[in-house]
């Protein structure tokens, strides 16, 4: 077995495939999350705004988004939007495709977060002399943070293990780099195996990372 895994992922510094490809995946996560929050925060404004055009722009984005598989949103974006207009780096259009599908996710969660909190923190801090907007702010807010941030969190983790497919359009991730291992040795079996294991500890990894943070930050709510 030992020899079986030196041919494989040692001989020739094929090792060195994986650490890029991580670094990969993790930039695309990363960033498309935080583009993702952004366009979640804004859309769920709009959703639980007075006005039915922006309900309507927000209905119709997040039913879009939510209804089309990943993987084609991703090759829409790329072989129809981006390449015809000569953007060829597969890495910002799959971070911008991943952001623009993450974003639909997090306009719900934010949403649901939001109304949560009782509709008598608005009238409370109303009654207090706050405009709607310094409620917002200062008691709706962080009120609803706390209930967003376990539901956040795992789309983060869900998001880690969907940019597997960002491999359709030739970027070199996690995914991609052991399937060229795979294509330059003909085993499967140990890059595949090594492949889910390195998702698998960044998944549970990063569970147990904010797990520990939701702990605290409870911790602190109580104090």
């Amino acid at each position: 077995m030992w020899q079986a895994f030196y041919r494989t992922m040692i001989a020739h510094g094929r090792w060195m495939l994986i650490p890029q490809g991580v670094a990969t995946t993790l930039l695309i996560a990363v960033c498309a999350v935080i583009i993702g929050a952004i366009l979640g925060c804004i859309f769920a404004l709009f959703k639980i705004s007075k006005s039915r055009l922006l309900q309507a722009i927000s209905g119709v984005y997040t039913t879009v988004i939510r209804g089309v598989p990943m993987t084609t949103q991703l090759m829409i974006f790329y072989f129809v939007i981006f390449v015809p207009f000569g953007m060829r780096n597969a890495v910002v259009v799959a971070i911008i495709a991943f952001g623009i599908n993450s974003g639909a996710y997090c306009t719900e969660i934010f949403r649901a977060g939001i109304q949560s909190v009782d509709s008598g923190q608005m009238e409370a801090g109303r009654s207090l002399g706050l405009s709607w907007r310094q409620t917002f702010i200062k008691i709706i807010l962080p009120q609803a943070f706390r209930i967003i941030v376990p539901t956040f969190t795992s789309e983060f983790i869900t998001l880690i293990k969907e940019t597997s497919v960002a491999s359709f359009i030739a970027v070199v991730d996690l995914q991609k780099a052991c399937d060229n291992i795979r294509n330059a040795t003909y085993n499967a079996w140990i890059p595949l195996l090594s492949c889910a294991a390195i998702y698998l500890c960044m998944t549970v990894g990063l569970t147990k990372l904010f797990s520990i943070f939701e702990k605290r930050m409870a911790k602190s709510d109580r104090s």
